[in-house]
């Protein structure tokens, strides 16, 4: 119990906070609950004028800090605050938060999809509304007090970090700016860089996780705590019980591929992760949901929800089912009827009642959105997921579940970092719900607890810049501020302060390294003469026995290549070297055209299929000759039996004839005759003679391997310092070339269109603008023709998709020149901005435009043998509307262009494409 002196003097400091932090104290009142210390101090840092970078984890409350600044602009009157977010889903949940706070009329929204109230004191946006703002000098900036940048970590986005650096750079120096980020191990780097380009900026740092995350593994049937207790977490030490019983599995499976082995007439049993609906049960049963389950892959996601259906998994009661079904036909309320069926409405309903739910990007956005509001209202307990869940949309779980610890990253399939494995494990734990969160790992033999140890164990991840120069941001930089001040603003980015600094590091490097190169020098230095002179004809006889081996194995190549292009079907020849190494006949001749050429052949132990030139040691010999059946079916075990015994009697027949090896050598043709010169005057030189001659040497060596390596680091200082400014310097070549810069740096009329194209397509856009590729289209065919400049195929090495007869082919195939025309350029510029177009967008596109069913529709995607997701024709679908509406203002369009562009947004945007999301 506290004395009267002890609560007088608590008085009088809360007294001197209120003194000091009015607007604090007064948000604190709206707020009703007590800030974390790390928020508090975030708050104080803004009302005394600072800019503010609040590091934390996910779930810790950063937002608050954000709302302050909002709180900051509405008491002060006649100010303005922006509150910026990555996705269009978070900027629609902060506007609805917000709005419940201060009222409609005091907020706005403004994404690519929904502009309401935009000249409110507080507006919501997408970071790129924003940029596009500050490039066109909107009106709206006037007054503008704070910007908020919600998960500004995301700078370090592949596609779209730029965006985020653009901003930070242009708002003007009156402007207050709030960074919310995860936790990142360099944020000493990036609050380093924001002082040098905004001025005072306070770093707040918290590890702290408001609800405690326990880490878990599910090993079989068996849950374990992954560490003993929160000393071993620290130091990494996993569970005994854990490394025992999964040692213990381990064996067990081996034991059991030992049983069924090769030999013993059966297969090896392939290990079984435990069936999903048993995951969610176990996790029920250990009053673990609501959960959510990271599966990296769509068809995955849906197959978990089938799985559990199949198992008649029931997580609901009658009226969590009721208000589930109130909350779908909600969501659905603008979508036909008849279009329901087709995306699988009933289905999904059976499952999303039954407590279970998929959410990826492939899902429509109603659907997506139901699933999240019941989720949040905890209706729905499991949820399967991608990893998109886990970036900025608030559904909190009680747990995570991990699958697997490798994902596809677009190219290949790669382990989860410690980052993403904190970004994901972050959604376990909702605050002032949950006193505990968890994190379950599935357990196989390909994981180890162990590594999952490590990735449990390091909490931050470091900040890495995407940034780099495009060709609309050229145009407005030098459009805005010249292009002198353009290439400084460049060289202010994150991008190049990164560079720099690692340029300080490797300007180290260099000099160490020269001072220990003249230690080397010393302890080579010879009494007989100049041994580095000495050194230099043996370094020069060795480069030149290396380049004779490399021209030798080129030729060598060359001549397999070559004797491979000359097999007909047919031919008997020896496979050299590899797991196909013996006799074979050639079922395929090799194809003319590009690639190296890989005849399929046949072994004479019965395998069919492709040999390259790696599988030949030198050039491949045709030993003999067989008739090859004209309909030889490679698949039919009876075939290959019958030819490959035919293969086996030439070899023996070969064998019997006393078959020899030919010597293609021709012998040694006698010494490389620089080479022969260079060991002349080795053996003259007077250190030739040295009876340390090898020790000297040695230190040589070390001299000469040094001073390579250095001239690498050299070419790496060089290549850093400026390298922004270099490729920009490189995007104005190519845009002066093109016209929209002209001869004295100025953008042209051309130009200025340019610079209002927002797209990642953005010059190949311009160009078909200003070559009319797109005029004279009908509404359908411009929407069918514009999606070729936007569309992705998510599968690698698709066939080029067909495209309607008439004037859209001409449409496609004049965009694809003009392509190429752009990458030929980009190229010689040493660039490659532009992706290809692809046109595997463009029927379903143009069917949608028609006006045809959606089912048809989502049937005609771009590979043929599968329906398009939903999601996936919605979101292409909303970017063509966007370019559209682009193309509708555009000045360079001509005035029937921007008629048809009209009509076509009106065309396409109707049924599934005129929800509203989430409003």
């Amino acid at each position: 119990m506290t004395s009267p002196a002890e609560r007088y003097a608590q008085s009088v400091r809360r007294a001197a906070r209120v003194a000091e932090f009015p607007a604090l104290s007064d948000f604190m009142l709206d707020v009703g609950f007590d800030l974390d210390d790390f928020q508090r101090s975030a708050c104080e840092s803004l009302e005394r004028g600072s800019g503010v970078l609040v590091c934390a984890p996910t779930g810790a409350g950063k937002t608050v800090v954000g709302e302050f600044a909002v709180h900051l602009a509405l008491r002060a009157g006649e100010r303005k605050c922006f509150y910026t977010t990555p996705i269009k889903a978070l900027s629609n949940q902060k506007y609805h938060d917000l709005v419940e706070r201060y009222g409609s009329d005091k907020v706005g929204l403004l994404t690519g999809d929904n502009a309401i109230n935009g000249d409110a004191p507080v507006v919501v946006m997408t970071t790129e509304v924003l940029r596009n703002m500050l490039y066109s000098g909107s009106s709206a900036l006037k007054n503008l007090a704070y910007v908020v940048m919600d998960e500004v970590h995301y700078l370090a986005d592949r596609f779209r970090g730029a965006v985020w650096e653009e901003v930070i750079i242009h708002l003007p120096a009156s402007v207050t700016l709030v960074s919310l980020s995860a936790t990142v191990s360099n944020y000493e780097e990036f609050a380093d860089w924001l002082v040098t380009v905004r001025g005072k900026t306070e770093v707040i740092v918290s590890e702290h996780r408001p609800v405690p995350l326990w880490q878990h593994m599910l090993v079989g049937r068996r849950m374990f705590d992954l560490f003993h207790d929160a000393d071993a977490a620290k130091k990494h030490d996993v569970h005994p019980e854990l490394l025992r019983y999964s040692r213990e599995m381990l064996r067990r499976l081996e034991m059991t591929d030992r049983s069924y082995g090769p030999g013993r007439g059966g297969r090896g049993k392939r290990w079984q992760p435990p069936p999903r609906a048993e995951v969610v049960d176990r996790l029920e049963r250990a009053d673990l949901l609501p959960a959510i389950l990271f599966i990296f892959s769509r068809a995955g996601c849906d197959a978990a929800v089938q799985q559990c259906l199949a198992a008649g998994l029931r997580l609901t009661n009658a009226d969590e089912r009721a208000e589930i079904r109130r909350i779908a036909e909600a969501r659905v309320a603008s979508i036909p009827r008849e279009d329901l069926s087709v995306l699988g409405y009933w289905e999904w309903l059976d499952g999303l009642e039954r407590g279970v739910a998929a959410h990826h990007a492939g899902m429509l956005p109603a659907f997506k959105e139901a699933v999240e509001e019941c989720f949040v209202q905890g209706l729905v307990k499991a949820v399967f997921a991608t990893e998109t869940l886990a970036l900025g949309i608030n559904m909190p779980a009680r747990c995570v579940v991990l699958e697997r610890l490798v994902k596809f990253n677009g190219e290949a399939h790669v382990d989860l970092t410690p980052g993403e494995y904190t970004q994901l494990t972050g959604r376990a734990g909702r605050r002032g719900i949950d006193v505990e969160g968890h994190a379950v790992v599935l357990w196989s033999p390909e994981v180890d607890p162990r590594h999952v140890a490590g990735l449990a164990s390091t909490r931050t991840y470091p900040l890495r810049s995407s940034f780099r120069p495009s060709y609309n941001m050229a145009v407005n930089l030098v459009g805005s501020v010249g292009a002198d001040k353009a290439r400084d603003l460049l060289e202010s980015s994150f991008a190049q302060f990164q560079a720099d600094r690692s340029v300080v590091g490797l300007a180290r490097q260099v000099q160490r390294n020269v001072d220990t190169m003249q230690t080397y020098g010393q302890d080579a230095a010879c009494h007989h003469g100049d041994f580095d002179e000495y050194f230099a004809i043996r370094v020069a006889i060795a480069d030149r026995e290396r380049a004779l081996a490399r021209q030798g194995a080129s030729h060598r190549r060359a001549a397999i290549v070559e004797s491979l292009e000359k097999l007909r079907v047919g031919d008997v020849i020896r496979v050299a070297q590899g797991r196909r190494a013996g006799l074979a006949v050639v079922l395929e001749a090799p194809n003319g055209g590009f690639g190296e050429p890989r005849p399929m052949v046949l072994t004479q132990d019965r395998w069919a299929g492709r040999v390259s030139p790696a599988d030949f040691a030198g050039e491949a010999e045709v030993l003999d000759r067989l008739r090859v059946p004209k309909h030889f079916n490679p698949r039919s075990p009876a075939a290959r039996r019958d030819l490959a015994a035919q293969v086996s009697a030439t070899g023996h027949d070969r064998q019997s004839g006393g078959g020899r090896r030919r010597n293609r050598g021709g012998g040694n043709s006698g010494e490389d005759a620089e080479i022969a010169l260079l060991k002349v005057q080795m053996r003259q030189h007077p250190c030739h003679a040295c009876p340390d001659r090898e020790e000297h040497a040695r230190w040589a060596e070390r001299r000469h391997r040094l001073a390579r390596d250095t001239d690498a680091l050299r070419d790496k200082v060089a290549g850093r310092t400026g390298s922004l400014a270099r490729t920009f310097d490189q995007v104005c070549a190519v845009l002066a070339e093109r016209g929209y810069l002209s001869a004295g740096g100025d953008v042209t009329e051309t130009g200025r269109m340019l610079g209002r194209i927002w797209s990642e397509a953005d010059l190949l856009i311009a160009e078909c603008l200003r070559h009319g590729v797109w005029d004279s289209l009908d509404p359908e065919e411009l929407a069918a023709a514009v999606s070729m400049v936007l569309y992705e195929s998510r599968r690698e090495g698709d066939d080029r998709a067909s495209v309607p007869k008439g004037a859209i082919t001409e449409a496609v195939d004049a965009c694809a020149k003009l392509w190429g025309d752009i990458a030929a350029d980009e190229s010689e510029h040493g660039l490659t901005l532009t992706r290809e177009p692809d046109p595997g967008f463009v029927w379903p596109m143009y069917r949608w435009a028609r006006g045809e069913p959606l089912a048809r529709v989502l049937a005609s995607g771009h590979n043929y043998d599968a329906d398009m997701p939903a999601g996936d024709f919605v979101r292409w679908a909303r970017q063509v509307l966007d370019l559209l509406a682009q193309l509708r203002e555009a000045s360079a369009a001509s005035e029937e262009l921007r008629a048809t562009a009209r009509k076509a947004i009106t065309a396409v945007n109707r049924g599934v494409l005129a929800y509203q999301a989430g409003l």
